[in-house]
């Protein structure tokens, strides 16, 4: 789900939202971004293979950057975009949040 969050932003934003050149940026972007993770978000992070201290950096409204999603929209991309994959929207969730109600779901 964090993938498609980062298409269904990139898709709303036509460019990329986390635009990293490499690993280390990629991570720092998104940190600039959402905040830097905490134990509190995501137990465990700091045991993560390869986790280094980061910067402390505080999450950004997203509404800001991707303004054209409106509060549904980015309401599910913060549901998609959870650090703790286990708080993360799962796919049949998702399709049943209110930013879908205008679609005809007969057809799923």
């Amino acid at each position: 789900m964090w993938s498609v969050g980062c298409i269904f932003a990139e898709m709303a934003r036509r460019q990329v939202l986390f635009p990293g050149d490499s690993e280390f940026q990629q991570l720092l972007d998104i940190f600039k971004v959402l905040g830097t993770p905490t134990e509190e978000q995501w137990p465990g992070v700091t045991s993560l293979r390869d986790w280094h201290v980061y910067p402390r950096w505080e999450p950004q409204n997203l509404a800001r950057a991707v303004p054209s999603l409106g509060p549904d929209g980015v309401d599910l991309l913060t549901k998609m975009l959870k650090y703790n994959p286990a708080e993360r929207i799962s796919a049949k969730a998702a399709l049943d949040h209110p930013y879908f109600d205008g679609l005809d779901k007969c057809q799923f």
